[in-house]
């Protein structure tokens, strides 16, 4: 058992071109070498080929491939609560607040962030509850994305909104 071990880990660690000599010793055991000892009849082993895995072509990636590029969801719930769908959000100063629901909670060095109209908006936050000050009235987007640093984990789905405010003249 423990010399076929080592023959084992002789072929693992031994380069891919290395020659494998099988030989006894002085005490009757079988041993192998990458080098013929002096003075003993060793005999070269032959190795059954390296397995290899050829280049991937360049056309059309394999699905295993694609699904490895895309990045893998780091929360299984991301979206803003709090938004009117089918009607227009009543805020006569443009101030409101929104809330993310998000499963499961942020972890270690993420923040949220909010896109508004398809910018950054605000700063970064870990508080699941997010003020908008001064917004004009109309149509908008609004997203949130789970950030660390510069990197974007996640985005929640886009919500399109239309803000009410009085008209001062």
């Amino acid at each position: 058992m423990g010399r076929c071990f080592l023959f084992i880990l002789l072929l693992i660690a031994l380069p891919a071109s290395a020659q494998i000599y099988k030989y006894t010793d002085s005490d009757g055991n079988t041993a192998y070498s990458n080098q013929p000892p002096d003075g003993v009849r060793a005999q070269p082993v032959e190795l059954p080929p390296l397995n290899s895995v050829g280049t991937q072509p360049t056309g059309n990636p394999s699905p295993a491939a694609e699904a490895r590029k895309q990045p893998q969801s780091a929360y299984e719930l991301l979206e803003l609560t709090g938004l009117p769908t089918t009607e227009a959000l009543r805020a006569n100063n443009g101030t409101f607040t929104v809330n993310v629901l998000i499963k499961p909670h942020l972890k270690g060095s993420h923040l949220f962030r909010l896109l508004l109209d398809g910018n950054p908006y605000g700063q970064p936050g870990n508080v699941p509850a997010l003020q908008l000050v001064n917004i004009d009235r109309g149509l908008h987007s609004l997203a949130v994305q789970v950030i660390d640093g510069a990197t974007v984990i996640q985005q929640s789905p886009t919500v399109t909104f239309t803000v009410q405010r009085v008209h001062k003249r």
